[in-house]
C-alpha cells in the first residue's frame, strides 16, 4: 500500500507543487491537501494519512500550534517545511522538540518556485518520516532569567583544553534525542563535547541556541578557532565538516561530502584518536545510514568508549544499530539515561 500523504500549506501554488513531486512516487500517494492548519485538522478527521508535510507558517492556525494539536490527539509523522530565516529555524526547533520527525527548508522562502531542487530530499524525508517510530512529545523545560542569559566562562579549575572529549553524533530524530541528552549534564563536566547533528546551513544555530537555553553545560555553534573545553559543547554547523587540530581548537572545511553528507560524524570521529587517545567518548544517537560507524570504530580501536541508543528510544534505528551489530557498543541505552551515563563515565579517566 501506497503510503498516504497531507500536504499542508497556505499558498495554493506550493501545494500543487509538493503534491507533484510526491505523487510520482509510485509507493507515495497524496490522498489530502489542506490549506492551513484548521483545514488539516478538520480533515484528518474524515481521511487516514500516514505523514504529513506542514509549513510552519501560516494564517489561523500555523504549524507549531497545528503539530501540537495533532500529537495530542492523533499522533502521525509530521515533515515540516520552513523557510531559512531566524523565526523560521527557532520554529522549526521547536517543532522537533513538540514531536515532528523531520524537517526540510523550502530553498527560497515561502513560494519557492524551484522546489524541485529538494524534490529527491522531499520524498526521502517523506519515506522516513513513515518508517520512523514516534515518540511522545518532551515535556518542556521552563528556566529562569539568569540560567537563560548565563555567559560562557571556563571554570578556573579546568581553565584551558579539555584532555577528555565527548563526541555525539545524530541524525534523524536527533534534536529531540540531544535535548535529553544536554538535560543531563551537569556545568562543571570535566570533558568538552562536539556534537555532529545532520542538519541543513541555517538552522544549527538555532538549534544551539536552544540547547544552551536547557543546558547546564555551555552550548554553541562552532566556528574556526573555538577550543574544546570542559563544560563546553560545540555543534557542527550545517555545510561544514568539523575537524580539530593539534591546539584542539576547532577547523571547519566544506569539503566534498562523505557518503552524501556535510557534515559527517565520521570526518570528525577520525581526528580525535591522535589527540585524545583512550580519553574519548563516542555516541550515537538516532539516524538513518551508517555515519559514525568507520569513526566509532576508530576510537575503540584507541582505547576510547562507546554508547549506542537502543532500538526502543531511536526515532530510526539504523545508525545505532550499525554500531551495536559490529561489535562496536560498550553500552547500548535508551535516551533518559545516555546523559547520566556520560557523567558517570567521565569520572573513570
Amino acid at each position: 500500500m501506497p503510503i498516504r500523504v497531507m500536504v499542508v500549506d497556505d499558498s495554493a501554488f506550493m501545494r500543487k507543487l509538493i503534491g507533484e513531486i510526491l505523487s510520482k512516487q509510485s509507493d507515495i500517494d497524496v490522498v489530502q491537501t489542506a490549506r492551513n492548519g484548521a483545514d488539516a485538522l478538520e480533515k484528518l478527521e474524515q481521511f487516514e494519512v500516514d505523514v504529513i508535510t506542514l509549513d510552519v507558517e501560516m494564517p489561523i492556525l500555523g504549524g507549531l500550534e497545528t503539530l501540537q494539536q495533532i500529537m495530542a490527539t492523533r499522533p502521525i509523522p509530521v515533515v515540516m517545511l520552513s523557510s531559512v530565516t531566524k523565526r523560521g529555524s527557532d520554529i522549526t526547533m521547536k517543532a522537533l522538540s513538540y514531536g515532528a520527525v523531520d524537517f526540510l527548508p523550502k530553498p527560497s522562502g515561502a513560494i519557492s518556485l524551484d522546489l524541485d531542487t529538494i524534490g529527491d530530499a522531499l520524498v526521502n524525508k517523506v519515506r522516513g518520516a513513515y518508517q520512523a517510530k514516534l515518540m511522545k512529545p518532551q515535556v518542556q523545560v521552563h528556566l529562569d532569567k539568569t540560567h537563560l542569559d548565563k555567559p560562557y566562562s571556563s571554570s578556573p579549575s579546568f581553565a584551558g583544553a579539555s584532555n577528555l572529549v565527548i563526541v555525539i553524533g545524530s541524525s534523524t530524530g536527533g534534536p529531540r534525542a540531544l535535548e535529553q541528552v544536554f538535560l543531563a549534564l551537569p556545568a562543571d563536566l570535566r570533558a568538552g563535547i562536539v556534537v555532529i547533528q545532520h542538519m541543513p546551513k541555517g538552522f544549527t544555530r538555532s538549534f544551539a541556541e536552544r540547547l544552551n537555553t536547557l543546558s547546564h553545560v555551555y552550548v554553541k555553534e562552532a566556528e574556526n578557532g573555538d577550543r574544546i573545553e570542559n563544560g563546553k559543547a560545540l555543534i557542527a554547523p550545517g555545510n561544514f565538516h568539523m575537524e580539530v587540530d593539534n591546539g584542539k581548537r576547532i577547523r571547519l572545511n566544506q569539503n566534498p561530502p562523505v557518503q552524501f553528507l556535510r557534515p559527517n560524524i565520521d570526518v570528525t570521529m577520525l581526528c580525535l584518536p591522535p589527540l585524545f587517545g583512550k580519553r574519548m567518548i563516542g555516541v550515537i544517537l538516532t539516524g538513518m545510514g551508517r555515519d559514525g560507524a568507520t569513526g566509532m570504530a576508530a576510537i575503540k580501536q584507541a582505547g576510547g568508549l562507546a554508547i549506542a541508543q537502543d532500538k526502543a528510544s531511536s526515532t530510526i534505528y539504523s545508525m545505532p544499530r550499525v554500531i551495536f551489530e559490529e561489535g562496536l557498543a560498550d553500552y547500548v541505552l535508551p535516551i533518559d539515561r545516555i546523559g547520566e551515563s556520560i557523567v558517570k563515565l567521565t569520572n573513570r579517566f
